[in-house]
């Protein structure tokens, strides 16, 4: 959550009952059709059930957040005096700084272009954004979208709030300690770590840069496959970013209202919250320290002088080891020995580590890093190349899905406790192999002839398969060779023809399409007849050889002599 804004205000009992009565009627007037999971435990100022079992910590470790719900009456758009530019007016809660609402607008199109199912709309970042930091403080960014001073959130230190030890020391917010929420999105520094995206396009990933912040919320929003125009992914992701029912319906209304209309403000001019979802409630007075009777009594005499105390060796306040500290080691738990996939394919299967103490007894909610390491293209289902994941009551962490990239090779999944950079990673090696076939079948019967100096009318097409389907993107070679048994290239018969006219009879740099085909180019001969056998060879071994003939060219008859006359 954001640092305080100007005078913090106390929330008092009715203040409260206006917010959950705001609440409900905004549910209702506001965002028809947008209800929570009837599925899900009712909250108030509680946490809802995780969205994933096994999900990696949410991007504010459930930092406090803004309670302020926008107004009953939404705004609603008014003709301007050009025709077809529809312009905002009224409510000043509408109004959303410049510099923020570009920087929303171009994360929308961004995740437009590379995650098109995730249907991400700009006002919910807009919400979130209003929730989290109140549009970065009203808008008090510079022309590069950076924060003109850092928002950070209450230390993550266990008193009150989440306990989450220090994962950057101190990089990004600056203690070494504990982790704080950062930024006008409010993320963690161990989330930013893999969620972290550059916006502005400076080089840089910067969590207090709203362009950066706003694109990696974008990404965040839309990992796992979710679709955000259907309600339950929408809450999913929703809760994913802080896990509370209360947050969910707040971000909902934000979201609701923003949907009906804004406009654009000046940076710095935005308004700002006002309450915070770590505000005690001032409901009763505080308990008088007046004794009953109205009168404070006499200290009882003691009969005789207390014996001196003996003294102590002075103590230290221990902080209670949370699971985090009793891990001593990670160790495999069933993972394959060998985790393989063909380029572009899903590994088969997930990588699965398990926390241990010293003893070797399994240890829960524990957070899990899990980062690609090497040259690869590889990534995580959501296309990250780091995941962290909470391991579950037998203490298994288990890695989000594989997905092997284009580059062929291999490469290191490191698997590392969150905040114990003491205990040492576990390394799962992982191999990146080339896409291949194992068979390989003409598609077409009809012979394949050509008389001696002319050009074969049919091309040859085969279709590529491995295990049964179709395999493609699979690189493949075709040769015209002597023989069956010699597979050195032939310097008689059948050619193909380069790119000047000359004759090739070696093709390199073939490869299957989406169908799993080759459809080779024209073959030509030479004067030289007889049988003679072309050879495909793909990469995985799969072969086939093709017969040719070439036949003598016909002979012309010749043209009748005309006849001596006399």
């Amino acid at each position: 959550m954001a640092a305080h804004f100007g005078r913090r205000l106390r929330k008092g009992a009715a203040t409260t009952a206006a917010a959950a009565a705001a609440v409900a009627a905004l549910s209702a007037s506001q965002a028809p059709g947008v209800t929570t999971d009837p599925d899900k435990p009712a909250a108030t100022g509680t946490s809802a059930a995780a969205p994933e079992d096994g999900a990696e910590q949410n991007a504010t470790g459930n930092s406090p957040y803004y309670t302020d719900l926008p107004p009953l009456n939404s705004p609603s758009p008014s003709p301007s005096s050009t025709a077809g530019t529809p312009v905002t007016q009224g409510d000043t809660e509408a109004g959303i700084p410049a510099t923020v609402l570009d920087a929303y607008k171009r994360a929308e199109a961004e995740l437009r272009s590379a995650k098109p199912g995730c249907n991400l709309p700009w006002e919910l970042l807009a919400a979130i954004g209003k929730v989290e930091s109140g549009q970065a403080r009203g808008g008090r960014v510079d022309a590069n979208g950076d924060t003109l001073s850092p928002i950070l959130g209450p230390q993550l230190d266990g008193n009150g709030f989440a306990l989450i030890r220090d994962t950057d020391n101190g990089a990004y917010d600056g203690n070494s300690l504990y982790d704080q929420a950062v930024g006008p999105m409010q993320f963690i520094p161990s989330t930013w770590a893999w969620a972290g995206r550059d916006g502005n396009g400076d080089g840089k990933k910067d969590p207090n840069n709203i362009y950066d912040a706003a694109l990696a919320a974008g990404h965040y929003l839309c990992r796992y496959g979710w679709d955000l125009s259907v309600q339950a992914d929408l809450d999913k992701a929703i809760l994913s970013y802080n896990n509370s029912q209360d947050y969910l319906n707040t971000v909902l209304s934000w979201l609701e209202y923003y949907r009906r209309g804004t406009h654009s403000i000046p940076d710095g001019t935005g308004r700002l919250p006002s309450s915070r979802s770590d505000e005690p409630d001032r409901t009763s007075p505080a308990p008088s320290p007046e004794k009953p009777g109205g009168s404070t009594p006499k200290p009882e005499q003691p009969s005789s002088p207390p014996k001196p105390a003996e003294p102590s060796s002075p103590s230290t306040p221990s902080t209670p080891a949370t699971p985090t500290d009793t891990v001593d080691h990670l160790a495999d738990a069933g993972t394959a020995a060998e985790l393989s996939a063909m380029a572009g394919d899903t590994f088969a299967k997930k990588i699965s580590t398990r926390a241990e103490t010293k003893a070797g007894k399994s240890v829960g909610k524990v957070r899990v890093r899990f980062t690609l390491i090497g040259d690869t293209d590889a990534t995580f289902a959501g296309g990250e190349s780091v995941a962290t994941v909470a391991t579950d009551s037998s203490g298994v962490a288990v890695a989000p899905v594989l997905k092997a990239g284009r580059k062929t090779g291999d490469f290191t999944v490191r698997a590392t406790v969150v905040g114990r950079p003491a205990v040492k990673g576990l390394d799962y090696t992982a191999t990146v192999t080339a896409r291949a076939a194992d068979a390989l079948a003409r598609a077409g019967e009809a012979p394949l002839t050509c008389t001696a100096g002319g050009e074969f009318a049919d091309q040859v097409t085969v279709q590529a398969t491995y295990q049964g389907a179709v395999a493609d993107g699979v690189a493949a070679t075709a040769t015209l060779v002597k023989s069956a048994d010699d597979t050195t290239v032939n310097d008689k018969g059948p050619y193909f023809k380069d790119a000047d006219g000359t004759a090739v009879r070696t093709l390199t740099d073939l490869v299957t399409d989406a169908n799993g085909r080759i459809t080779l180019p024209t073959l030509y001969a030479d004067d030289t007849e007889g049988t003679f056998l072309l050879r495909i060879v793909t990469t995985g071994g799969a072969t086939l050889t093709v017969e040719l003939t070439v036949t003598a060219a016909a002979t012309p008859s010749p043209s009748p002599t005309a006849s001596a006359t006399s």
